[in-house]
């Protein structure tokens, strides 16, 4: 089983030794977390944008091939989900096409590839949590661009895992906690929409989750989809009021639907997602974003 700790992961077997990673990614939340738990005696790559651009399919394909690794994982998408309702071909070219070229290099060196996805892939219907053989249905640009890149992955037919997750937060790059934390230290008040329920996931949780998973990849287990978010779900406006308290900011948080705060892009209201296929799997359990909040409060306010 593995065992998590605050800020990082603990490893319980030293297999793998001379491990060789490739990941897409450098600077984003997961990509950074990467590099921090990576395991002592694994040697990872991180491909940053000048080295692999994800608008150029063919150029990202070659990279795999040149590095030679045991596994890639793509940690790098394009996220601006409003923005994307405007720049639909970028995100695609990013989101789908990166994706998929990726995946049919990995398929023809036969290693594992791993992605990141998202809960936007679902239309956010009903309160159950979503299971990752439900019936998808992206309300937007961004969600229907990272389905078409789950689509490209499956249809490379190598060993893929593709893990979607939910609500991002960590102490590197553009979160809610680093927006709430900001704004609470300016402010007496904020509205927060309260009728869009997620988990929160630690940034560092789904690096260690994508470890474990390549790991046992590596080892000969099949992937699929898998979903991995924080615990216990809440609202946006129950996570601020945990921030502002655990950052004993005296901001006070109102609650408001989303209908009173219109965005270019919808969102779904049910981001719950079902994790117990990849605890069956993997022996991965769902991480307490409450026990890792403190580490990211206090990371973002340094």
């Amino acid at each position: 089983m593995v065992a998590a700790i605050v800020g990082g992961w603990r490893w319980q077997e030293a297999r793998h030794q001379g491990m060789k990673l490739l990941v897409f990614g450098k600077s984003g939340q997961v990509a950074t977390e990467l590099q921090r738990v990576v395991p002592a005696g694994w040697s990872a790559r991180f491909l940053g944008r000048d080295e692999a651009d994800l608008q150029n399919p063919a150029q990202c394909s070659a990279a795999v091939r040149k590095a030679m690794p045991n596994a890639v994982i793509n940690a790098a998408a394009y996220t601006a989900v409003d923005k994307a309702e405007e720049e639909k071909g970028l995100a695609y070219q990013i989101n789908a096409e990166a994706p998929g070229a990726m995946a049919e290099a990995a398929r023809d060196l036969d290693i594992p590839f791993l992605h990141i996805s998202t809960d936007y892939v679902f239309d956010g219907s009903g309160t159950k949590p979503f299971l990752p053989e439900d019936q998808t249905s992206p309300l937007g640009v961004y969600g229907a661009s990272k389905l078409a890149g789950e689509e490209a992955v499956a249809e490379a037919a190598g060993n893929w895992l593709i893990l979607r997750t939910s609500w991002v937060f960590g102490g590197r790059g553009a979160n809610f906690v680093g927006t709430m934390l900001r704004l609470g230290a300016e402010r007496e008040n904020l509205n927060v929409v309260d009728d869009q329920i997620g988990g929160p996931t630690p940034a560092s949780a789904i690096a260690a989750a994508l470890l474990e998973c390549a790991k046992a990849m590596v080892g000969g287990q099949a992937g699929g989809t898998y979903h991995f978010a924080g615990a216990p779900f809440v609202s946006w406006a129950d996570f601020a009021r945990v921030i502002m308290s655990q950052a004993k900011l005296d901001c006070r948080i109102d609650a408001i639907p989303t209908s009173s705060y219109p965005t270019p892009a919808k969102r779904p209201q049910n981001s719950r997602l079902d994790c117990t296929s990849l605890e069956k799997d993997f022996g991965i359990l769902q991480p307490d974003w409450r026990a890792a909040l403190p580490h990211v409060i206090s990371e973002l306010s340094e």
